[in-house]
């Protein structure tokens, strides 16, 4: 157990590897209970939204999700989030970083366009369900029905006389669902999970397999591959951010970055020879021992059985098979630059 942004977080249960090739396996459950949710409701909370994220959330209907960043006047990035639109132009509930949840909140209120917008996050407990079996074992719980819920789409559900959000969204790269539940009722939904999803492989998982599950699809970490100063063109996530659409904060900032060029890109690597790269390593080139960037995530895969990490390396050396070396107590290891995700046959994937 340890500290997690104010929280008292497990980091295993009987260990990462095991946990880790439970959830690409069977299924897994993740108390992320310590996320933040945000309601933004109102007349204005559409015009509010669309000026406090960079992607297009009037393109959502009832029940459809949304993955997104909030800006920052720079054109750096406040947070990544996930938007759920409840009911389209007037209701939507934002799932946010734990270590990021007061911060969004007083983003989003110093940056209102007349919305009411309330930070829920004590309200809610949450619970991701991951895993080849994972809606098996919903559906044992919610009836077949939560089977028709498609990626990034959600429903209402009752759980005890209680309304609990089931969305088919996750942070693993595997098929699966992120339970929103009123926190009086997380104990119970927690042990139910548990009870019928036995005969299934059912265990809960901790942080450990959360970061190296996700780090295997390249999925990135708030505080590792963004932060208020990184450039969402650098971190691989224009697809989320549609200045052709709309007007947003930092709009400007950002596009005139890109415009400028970026000298840095977010890619995946293999270690050739043999170490583990962990956060802060520096990358040097192969021939001169030049600073050319810097660890962002690295780990050993269970699935892979390699190590691979994740790194922001200089643009003339961010192309596929190109090598380099990581800088580890003071030895450079060699590694390469390869495609992601790191592991292409995942549930998800496959659906």
């Amino acid at each position: 157990m340890v500290d997690f942004a104010g929280w008292y977080m497990p980091v295993q249960y009987e260990g990462v590897k095991e946990e880790h090739l439970c959830v690409r396996k069977d299924v897994g459950l993740f108390d992320v209970s310590h996320m933040g949710e945000i309601r933004v409701r109102g007349a204005k909370a559409l015009e509010t939204l669309q000026w406090c994220t960079t992607n297009d959330v009037s393109v959502l209907k009832k029940n459809q999700a949304q993955y997104s960043l909030f800006p920052n006047e720079k054109g750096g990035i406040v947070d990544d989030l996930i938007v759920y639109c409840i009911e389209p132009g007037q209701d939507y509930l934002l799932c946010v970083n734990a270590s990021n949840s007061d911060k969004d909140f007083a983003f989003l209120c110093k940056n209102n366009r007349g919305a009411d917008i309330t930070n829920e996050s004590v309200n809610w407990a949450q619970i991701a369900v991951q895993g080849p079996k994972a809606m098996n074992l919903l559906a044992r719980i919610y009836g077949e029905i939560v089977k028709e819920v498609q990626t990034f789409e959600f429903r209402a559900f009752d759980f005890e006389k209680q309304k609990t959000f089931v969305a088919r969204t996750g942070y693993t790269g595997e098929d699966g669902c992120e339970v929103f539940v009123p926190a009086e009722k997380a104990v119970a939904l927690w042990q139910t999970l548990l009870d019928k999803g036995e005969n299934l492989g059912v265990k809960a998982i901790g942080l450990g397999a959360r970061d190296t599950l996700r780090t295997e699809m390249k999925y990135s970490l708030y505080g590792n591959e963004i932060d208020d100063d990184s450039n969402p063109y650098s971190a691989g996530l224009s697809w989320v951010v549609k200045p052709e659409k709309k007007d947003f904060l930092g709009k400007a900032e950002m596009l005139a970055k890109k415009e400028a060029g970026l000298k840095f890109k977010l890619v995946g690597f293999d270690m050739v020879e043999r170490g583990i790269p962990r956060h802060g390593y520096p990358l040097l080139s192969i021939d001169k021992d030049e600073r050319i960037g810097v660890v962002t995530s690295g780990t050993f895969s269970p699935s892979l059985n390699d190590s691979i990490g994740i790194a922001y390396i200089r643009n003339d050396l961010a192309k596929v098979g190109s090598e380099f070396k990581v800088e580890m107590r003071g030895r450079g290891v060699k590694a390469k630059v390869v495609a992601t995700p790191f592991l292409k046959n995942t549930s998800l994937q496959n659906k």
